[in-house]
């Protein structure tokens, strides 16, 4: 017993001799027992001891005693005495202006407005779709169309004709480029080339060429719209076969205008190469110089290209993204489908109601008729717009390869009405800006006359395209294009303003005029026109007295009105 006790450790030892009394002797009392335990206790903690100094000797002396801080950890935190709170905080400690005042440092955000405002444009307008549903049921119908045989036949045949003018006018250039090689060996005997040594002789012989090709294309031009002009007012009766056929037609007539200037000025510089003359013709055209851009593949590309202007060389993309086309096509698609669907549910008896209204003159309601129409005939205008200028024109941009692109600009946020129109179609802006703005102010003529001029033009074609399609030159196309230079005008001093709240002004006439006072009351107007010729209100309006009745008997032949 006595080896045991002195060869082991201190808690051995403890724990041998609490072993022998509890055997030796039974009659240790209470102070026995509480003697062994409290040494128990103590082998125990030296035991725990020193293997925590071992752990700390093989190299973890640096890191803090894990029994120690999660002692600390579970020791609950001092509770902080409470602070008595005192109703003398002062709210009111400095000068500040309302949120919406004038002298306010920082200005608001109407974010939460404008949610406010699309939350009751959705509403609005779904209640008029319900109460629309309710009043006339589903009006849409694939069977149900007003254009005849002869409408197809007649667009079918203008459209594959009046490409045959643009060729007439190539074939005119074409000759005029043979004409000028000759006189190019001719000149180049008698001069040095790159001298001003044009002659007096040289130079009325130039101005008497171009006055016999310059009739020759305005007789070309002019026979190209008329004709086509002559077969959709009298013959083709329906108006959207009528606009898309009058609308190819305008386009053709623009891009001969501009192929005849173009060529008319590279011909100049060729036969006259003065420094002048080189520097105005562009490095982009060194690649296709004059007479060569003068062939068959040129032209038809010309034809084919989202532009109205002519240049031998237009920038180009590598290679054609067919994924890209699909999705154009399918918006152009989509969006059609919802042109069609919102204007014969929606605006459709809109306009048959505003009929016996306009018949009878009666101011209130047409002005009611005008703001009813204005929601549903800017959608219809928004959803043409993305699908021509953007779906349409991408596209077949991408299939030409046609690299510039930009066929609008931001002009939702126009200042004026003179930002609209130079942003909203560039394509038409760029057109009078090369052929008629810039050649007039070039001449002197100040900007008021040559901006009348140009929307003179702009009025004639808009009356062309709206007024021969519904077979009513009522004149109210070319009236409210030359109104544009009024209102141009007014909102010219918004659009050069620095203010904000100036450009927002100009902002909201531009949305006001275009809303309302433009579109809607242009498509009352042709709309009554055209029904008054060839729709059932010639006949019914001597007996439908009210437009209630006028719109039910349309839309819903057979039915009586509630």
């Amino acid at each position: 017993m006595a080896s045991s006790t002195t060869t082991g450790a201190d808690a051995s030892t403890n724990s041998s001799g609490l072993h022998q009394t509890q055997a030796g002797s039974s009659s240790i009392g209470t102070q026995g027992t509480t003697t062994s335990a409290s040494a128990s206790q103590t082998s125990k903690i030296r035991t725990q001891t020193a293997t925590q100094t071992q752990t700390s000797s093989q190299g973890t002396q640096t890191e803090p005693d894990q029994h120690e801080t999660q002692t600390q950890a579970a020791q609950p935190a001092p509770r902080q005495p409470r602070s008595k709170y005192a109703h003398i905080t002062a709210v009111h400690s400095e000068a500040q202006p309302s949120c919406l005042s004038h002298d306010s440092t920082a200005a608001p955000s109407f974010i939460g407005f404008r949610n406010l405002m699309g939350i009751v444009l959705v509403a609005s307008n779904l209640r008029l779709m319900i109460e629309n549903a309710y009043k006339y049921g589903v009006l849409i119908c694939f069977r149900c169309h007003d254009f005849r045989r002869s409408d197809l036949a007649w667009g079918l045949g203008l459209y594959f004709m009046i490409p045959v003018f643009l060729f007439i006018a190539y074939f005119i250039e074409y000759r005029a480029s043979l004409q000028a090689k000759g006189l190019k060996k001719r000149y180049s005997t008698s001069r040095q080339e790159g001298t001003d040594g044009q002659s007096d002789e040289e130079r009325a012989r130039f101005r008497r060429t171009w006055i016999i090709i310059a009739w020759l294309h305005m007789v070309n031009i002019t026979a190209a719209l008329g004709f086509t002009t002559y077969c959709v007012y009298f013959e083709i009766r329906h108006p959207l076969i009528g606009t898309l056929t009058e609308l190819h037609a305008i386009i053709v007539w623009l891009k001969t205008v501009s192929y005849a200037f173009t060529n008319r000025d590279l011909r100049h510089a060729y036969l006259h190469p003065t420094r002048d003359d080189r520097r105005q013709v562009p490095s982009l055209y060194n690649s296709c110089q004059f007479p060569n851009n003068i062939n068959f593949s040129n032209l038809c590309y010309f034809w084919w290209a989202p532009t109205l202007v002519y240049q031998p060389v237009y920038p180009r993309t590598s290679h054609i993204r067919w994924t890209f086309v699909a999705k154009r096509l399918g918006e152009i698609f989509i969006l059609s489908v919802a042109i069609w669907l919102l204007t014969a549910q929606y605006a459709t008896p809109t306009l048959f109601n505003s009929l016996a209204t306009i018949h009878t003159m009666n101011v209130a309601s047409i002005a009611e008729r005008i703001l009813k129409l204005s929601t549903i005939s800017l959608v219809i205008w928004l959803c043409g717009f993305f699908a021509l200028f953007q779906s349409f024109m991408n596209a077949l941009a991408e299939m030409m390869c046609f690299g510039d692109r930009n066929f609008y600009d931001d002009w939702w946020n126009s200042p004026s009405l003179g930002v609209y129109w130079r942003t909203w179609n560039k394509p038409v802006y760029q057109f009078f800006k090369r052929h008629v703005y810039s050649p007039m102010r070039a001449r002197g003529w100040n900007d008021v006359v040559s901006s009348l001029v140009v929307f003179l033009f702009s009025g004639v074609l808009h009356e062309l395209l709206v007024g021969v399609p519904t077979h009513n030159m009522l004149g109210a196309a070319f009236s409210g294009m030359f109104f544009q230079i009024v209102l141009i005008k007014v909102t010219e001093p918004f659009e050069n303003s620095t203010s904000l709240t100036q450009r927002m002004v100009g902002n909201s006439i531009f949305w006001l005029s275009f809303t309302i006072i433009g579109q809607p009351m242009a498509a009352l107007i042709y709309f009554y026109g055209w029904q008054s010729k060839y729709g059932s209100v010639a006949k019914d309006l001597a007996h439908l007295g009210t437009e209630e009745n006028l719109a039910m008997k349309i839309l819903l032949p057979g039915s009586s009105p509630n």
